[in-house]
Parts: structure tokens; C-alpha cells; sequence
């Protein structure tokens, strides 16, 4: 069964006539990315030519899905804006709150046990509301979507930094905060500056043990983490043909990465298979009616350079193996330049662990293609050296992968088969050493790998790569174990290689499963269901609006923390065993910027309290600064709030009395889920004014009765010596952000307007 099919017959009825008309009015030809945000504009008569990277567009996005870690606090913010049902197809996925401990037949059953509040809750609210319910197991949240929901020209939002996955199937999808997704599920505009355009044209075919994979971690490293702010990648070329939908999709999941609005890939023949293979023939064949408006048009394909604000070029043919890492993901190195570079950056060369699944790699092809080197191992009688673990990507994977014998071609080596869920990769690995900060490597299939992020401990050194080339490391035991070049000792003690992997792009007697855990949304009368949230829950706590702005300036606010270096929303607001906490914003904030290294003194979670002289947790100072009704402010470096899309690490600072982030550079999400939230978020006019702040600063904010599109900010620094230093400070609030900053948030100005 297809499932929206009402909608999405609607939706290509009305697609073709939506992009001629665009075409007409701004008056040459479409990038594949511009025809699908002009097809999904709020108000078809505001459409004009916009400016990329600088005009504040509204859209009409076709759906939502909800991760079920977010889901919590975006359907918490919905239950407070006095809807009935939501306005579009929305999906809430439980799985990010299953642990990885011992394997799926473990772990499942604890986790639908510790976690029963929270699942509850959650399939109450999407039973009340009518939302699609994805029970714990069911798989990991956009490779379901990938499967069940995705569509060529199609326009989602998640409450998840990844949901740029179904960029594989041609749709765009941009990962969101709570209140964004709030805003499309209540039928308010969604608001999303209009991005510009990299184009990236792919020619040649990957062979050997390259693979999709190492096509974007290739692109990390060239454009790093900041490259796609504010920009939507868009991949063209006879390359773009050559790889499975499945593999479009972990280019499109990683493009988060590198901050991208998202990334997609146009309508092709791989796209129709995929659909068809999936059950869903019929989108196949609505996509194919107007499959000449699924691509762009053909004046920019032959010149890009003229349409794309820049243009990338890679040669699939000549794309090697990566290892990204340690702690950043564009840290793009070739397997073979492994041997040299790690002994020189003293990385631990044993391999201990190699991961494979995540939502960037979970697909049948990607276990398939990992399965073909597992069998290796045994038919080539290796010993392996490093353990092995593997989370299917859905249901529905899982099913077919133990019926073709995957599972136990991993299982034959010892791997562990974990539960259809994000676990490792979300940080909720329960991994079994005896020293938990030791110094050690591990090889992943995820897209994430900052310090701390999979096991806590802040030595472990996580490099990203793909799944064959995770497993051939694993068995090697080696971090500069080159599976094309070298070669492994057999328990004979002669000298084996490893032959290329290889893998159906899907299953040769087609996908099987025989329960999905899906339930589908609710058709009758809700009114009488009831979403109960104890009060005395340690989980769950329904939210209180934010007081709005009283009109004033934000005068002698003290330094909460300055911080150094990279400061991700993991150091905002940690996952692991934080996530619990996740739909009760007063127990999360508890982890305020805990993070995050106090540029004075180098060290995470201890900050100076201005009223005692005392060094404590971010949090217990902020929450002594709000019990004495101050006002405080962080001062951060670039890239502020990179990584996901946790509205948490905007709501945290702002529920504990934080009413200004100043930055040198902010990351999208990050900073529109702060605006989101009533938090002021600026920026330095001159970077280097970042060296002025001291640690026993207090701190003024002015020229907030002159706040208005374009206008400038002005800070003064009041230091404890009795000296001032004042400095400019710019913003990108637009009339609308404005107004959700007077307001308290943004959903206080929807409800005070509705």
C-alpha cells in the first residue's frame, strides 16, 4: 500500500504547471533545486526572483517526521497551538532512545521497558493529533522514510539533522527544530532563507572499494563543515547514474556535515527502481509523467557555471577509499595515505571496533556489499581481529537480510546484531571495556564522530568510512590496513588479499517483512483521547511559554561562558544518557554547555560565577544567575551550534535565563532555532572583538529599540578593572524574527495572532 497516496496524487497533478509558471516569471532556465522550492512556495503569487543567500522565503513543505528523541519536545510545543490534527502527513520513529548493549534480543525488550513513558506519550499524542506511529524497532528514521514516504519533487521537513537522506529520492528535505516543524504542522508558513546553489557534476563510475560513501567524504574534506551553509547541493552528471538510490542517499545523509540547507539528486531510472521495488509503482509512474521536470532544465546542465553559485567536479573513477576523523568528519583522508599520516598525528593505529548501520549506511546493498567481505574472513580462514557490530537499517532490511543469510555471514565472525535503531551513532552505546578513557580507535559506517559522541569517552578516536571498508579494517585489526593494496596473514601464516566487495542493490527475491511497526494515523474522532503527563515525571513535563521582551536593552549581563574551538550542539547539550530527558526541558538542562572548553581556563564545565568567585557547572551558574533575575549572555567562536539540528541546545540557554548568543559565525540550524526561542543570536561586525571579552566581564547589549532588518547592535563590555570596550554587532533577523524575538518565540507570536 502506498501510503498519502491522496496527497501525492494531488501533488503531481499540479507540479508541471507549478514550474512552467515558475519558469516564466523569473525568466530562465531551473536548477533541479529551484523547481521544487518554487513548486512548494506558501503563496504561489509571491513568487519572484529571488536573491540566494539573502531573501527570506515562505514554504508549504508536503510533510514531517519526527525522530522520537525530538518528537518529544516538537509535539510538546504542538499540544500549545490549539490544533486538532495536524495540517500535513507527519511520522513520529522511536529510534534514538534504544541502547546497544548486548544485541537486539536484549536490548529491544529493555528499551520498550525503561523507555514506556516516553513511547506512551509519544503514541498517544500521534494517535490524538493523526500522525503516523513507527514503534521502537521498527528502523532507524530516514531509512524508513526513504522507503515508505519519499517522493521526486517532493518537500519534507525533520526534526533531525539527516532528514537530507531523501535527497537520494529527489526530494528536497531540510532538517529543522521543534518549532519549525511546529510551524508546518500547524499550516503556517515555513520560513527558510533562500539557499544558494553548489552544483556538483559527477562523471566516471566507482569501482573496487570506492563507494558512495567516499564520494561525500571526499567532498568534506574539499568544502569542510562550513562549506554548504545556506546552500543546497545539487548533483548532476552521467556519474549521478551510475549510483543506486540507496547510494544517493548516504551522499545526501552526510551532507549535513558540511552545514548544507540539504542536498538531492534528480529523478532517474535508479529512482523509479527504487520506487518500484519499495511497492510503490505508482509514485513511479507519476514521477516518470513528469520526469523532464524531475531533473534540471537542459540549458543548465550544459553550462552549470552559469546557474550553480559554484561548481564542483569529481571523477567517480578516481575517487579512493576515506577515513574521516578523528573528531571532525572533514578530516578527509585516503586509506592510503593512512600509513604515513597516522603515525605522524600519533593516532592509535589498532582498530577495537568497526560499527556499521546508521542512517547513512543501513540500506540492503550496504549490507550486502559488508556481508561479501564478512564471508571473506571465513572462506579465506583470517582471524579477526576487532570486534564487529551492525544495525540494520528498518524492519524491513533486517527481514530480508536474515532470510538471504546477511546476518549470519556477520554473525559466522562474531559480529553482534544490535536493534534497527540508531544506538552507537546517537551515543547511546553501552560499549564493554575495561578502561573507559583509554586511548583506542574505532572505524564507523555513521556520519558522526565528534569526541565523546559514541561511547563517552573522549579518547576514542572515531574514523568514518564506508561499510565494506569498516569491515575489512575490523578484520584487520589495522587502521592502515589498504584492503587494495595489502595483504593478510591466513592461520596457515600465508599471505591472502581481500577481493573487492560486491552486493545486489536489492534483494534478489525482493524486500519481505512481516510486521513493519508501523501504525498508521488515526481516521475517526480523537477528542476524547487523552496525552497524560504525570507531574511527578522525570521525563516528560509540559511547557510553560518564555516570557516575552520587556522592550528594554540587555544592560550588565554577566560572561556565562567564552567559548574555544569548536562547539557543536553535542557540547550544547550532550545525547548518550541525556536522552532520556528529552521531552522535560528542566531535568535536560542540566547539561548546559558541559561541552563546551572555557576559553580562560581550558577545561569543560567549569566557569566562573561572577557573584561568588566560585568555579562551577554552566549549568548550576546559570541557574544561580536566574534565581537572582540576571540576565546572562555566551560569547562563542565560528560555526557555533554545528552539527544536528538539536532544538534543545537553543531552549536549554534560553529556559535558563541566557538571553544573547554572540558568535563569530553561527550554524543554520542552530541559529534559527535560536531565534525560534526568543534568544537573541549575533554576530561579531569584526571577529577579532572576540578577544576583548574577559572571563568577569559584564556585558550590554543596545540599540534594541533600533532592532530592525539590517541594523546593527551595539555591545560594551564592562570589565572589572572599571575600563569599557564597545563594538558593533550584526544580526540576519528579518521583520517576521523580529517579532518572535518581541514576542518570546516564535510560537508565542503564532498563538498571540492566530
Amino acid at each position: 500500500m502506498v501510503l498519502d497516496i491522496e496527497m501525492l496524487r494531488t501533488f503531481y497533478s499540479s507540479y508541471g504547471h507549478k514550474v512552467a509558471s515558475a519558469r516564466n516569471i523569473v525568466g530562465h532556465p531551473l536548477t533541479y533545486a529551484e523547481k521544487v522550492l518554487f513548486a512548494h512556495l506558501y503563496d504561489d503569487g509571491a513568487l519572484k526572483p529571488f536573491r540566494r543567500g539573502e531573501d527570506y522565503v515562505d514554504f508549504r513543505p508536503d510533510r514531517v517526521a519526527m525522530q522520537d528523541a525530538t518528537a518529544q519536545m516538537a509535539l510538546l510545543q504542538f499540544m500549545n497551538a490549539g490544533k486538532s490534527r495536524v495540517a500535513v502527513p507527519a511520522t513520529v520513529h522511536c529510534d534514538h532512545l534504544i541502547k546497544a548493549d548486548n544485541g537486539v534480543e536484549e536490548d529491544l525488550p529493555a528499551a520498550k521497558k525503561v523507555n514506556s513513558e516516553v513511547y506512551d506519550f509519544l503514541r498517544s499524542v500521534s494517535e490524538k493529533y493523526h500522525i503516523g506511529f513507527w514503534a521502537p524497532g521498527a528502523g532507524i528514521i530516514h531509512q524508513v522514510v526513504l522507503e515508505n514516504y519519499a517522493f521526486p519533487g517532493g518537500m519534507m521537513v525533520g526534526t533531525d539533522s539527516h532528514t537530507p537522506n531523501a535527497g537520494g529520492l529527489g526530494m528536497v528535505a531540510v532538517g529543522v527544530g521543534g518549532a519549525d516543524a511546529v510551524d508546518v504542522l500547524t499550516a503556517q508558513p515555513w520560513e527558510l532563507k533562500m539557499p544558494r546553489l553548489i552544483g556538483v557534476r559527477l562523471t566516471g563510475e566507482l569501482s573496487g572499494w570506492a563507494s558512495p560513501k567516499d564520494v561525500i567524504l571526499e567532498i568534506l574534506g574539499q568544502l569542510t563543515v562550513k562549506g554548504g551553509t545556506n546552500a543546497i547541493l545539487e548533483y548532476f552528471g552521467p556519474g549521478a547514474a551510475t549510483i543506486s538510490t540507496t547510494g544517493k542517499a548516504t551522499i545526501c545523509n552526510m551532507g549535513a556535515e558540511l552545514g548544507a540547507t540539504c542536498s538531492l539528486f534528480a529523478f532517474d531510472d535508479n529512482a523509479a527502481d527504487y520506487l518500484c521495488e519499495t511497492g510503490r509503482s505508482e509514485v513511479a509512474d507519476m514521477a516518470r509523467s513528469c520526469a523532464a521536470d524531475l531533473q534540471a532544465d537542459s540549458e543548465v546542465y550544459d553550462n552549470p557555471e552559469n546557474y550553480y553559485d559554484k561548481l564542483i567536479d569529481i571523477d567517480l573513477s578516481t575517487i579512493e577509499p576515506h577515513l574521516n576523523g578523528p573528531f571532525t568528519p572533514d578530516a578527509a583522508t585516503t586509506i592510503s595515505e593512512m600509513r604515513t599520516k597516522g603515525p605522524r598525528e600519533d593516532y592509535p593505529m589498532t582498530v577495537e571496533v568497526g560499527l556499521i548501520g546508521s542512517c547513512t549506511n543501513s540500506s540492503y546493498q550496504d549490507l550486502a556489499r559488508a556481508a561479501s567481505v564478512a564471508r571473506q574472513a571465513v572462506e579465506k580462514n583470517i582471524k579477526v581481529k576487532g570486534q564487529i557490530i551492525i544495525n540494520p537499517g528498518s524492519e524491513q532490511i533486517r527481514f530480508t537480510a536474515e532470510r538471504d543469510g546477511l546476518l549470519d555471514d556477520f554473525r559466522r565472525i562474531g559480529a553482534v546484531i544490535m536493534t534497527n535503531a540508531c544506538g552507537p551513532c546517537i551515543g547511546q552505546w553501552h560499549r564493554h571495556t575495561d578502561d573507559p578513557e583509554r586511548k583506542n580507535a574505532i572505524v564507523t559506517s555513521f556520519n558522526r564522530n565528534f569526541r565523546r559522541r559514541a561511547d563517552g569517552n573522549p579518547n576514542t578516536y572515531a574514523f568514518i568510512g564506508s561499510p565494506e571498508l569498516t569491515m575489512a579494517l575490523a578484520i584487520a585489526g589495522r587502521l592502515d590496513f589498504n584492503p587494495a593494496t595489502d595483504t593478510l596473514l591466513d592461520a596457515d601464516g600465508k599471505a591472502v588479499m581481500l577481493d573487492a566487495p560486491v552486493g545486489d542493490v536489492f534483494p534478489p527475491r525482493g524486500f519481505e517483512v512481516k510486521d513493519k511497526g508501523f501504525i498508521a494515523p488515526t481516521d475517526g474522532d480523537t477528542s476524547k483521547i487523552e496525552v497524560v503527563i504525570a507531574p511527578t515525571s522525570d521525563r516528560l513535563q509540559k511547557l510553560e511559554p518564555f516570557e516575552a521582551w520587556d522592550g528594554n536593552d540587555f544592560t550588565d549581563m554577566p560572561l556565562l561562558i567564552k567559548t574555544k574551538g569548536k562547539c557543536t550542539t553535542d557540547h550544547i547539550s550532550m545525547a548518550g544518557p541525556w536522552l532520556k530527558y528529552r521531552g522535560h526541558l528542566q531535568n535536560i538542562s542540566d547539561n548546559l554547555l558541559m561541552g563546551a572548553v572555557n576559553a580562560f581556563n581550558g577545561e569543560s564545565n567549569k566557569v566562573l560565577c561572577q557573584t561568588d568567585g566560585q568555579y562551577k557547572a554552566v549549568s548550576a551558574v546559570a541557574k544561580l544567575y536566574k534565581a537572582q533575575w540576571l540576565s546572562s549572555i555566551v560569547v562563542a567562536e565560528d560555526n557555533y551550534g554545528e552539527g544536528s539540528s538539536r532544538e534543545h541546545a537553543a531552549m536549554e540557554p534560553r529556559f535558563l535565563g541566557v538571553k544573547v548568543v554572540l558568535a563569530k559565525s553561527f550554524a543554520r540550524i542552530h541559529e534559527t532555532n535560536l531565534k525560534k526561542q526568543g534568544v537573541l543570536a549575533i554576530t561579531f561586525a569584526d571577529k577579532a572583538s572576540y578577544d576583548l571579552v574577559r572571563e568577569d566581564d559584564r556585558i550590554s547589549v543596545t540599540r534594541l529599540s533600533q532592532f530592525a532588518p539590517g541594523s546593527t547592535l551595539n555591545v560594551t563590555l564592562h570589565h572589572s578593572d572599571g575600563t569599557t570596550e564597545s563594538f558593533a554587532a550584526n544580526h540576519t533577523y528579518n521583520a517576521t524574527q523580529i517579532e518572535w524575538f518581541k514576542a518570546g518565540s516564535a510560537l508565542n507570536f503564532v498563538m498571540k495572532n492566530k
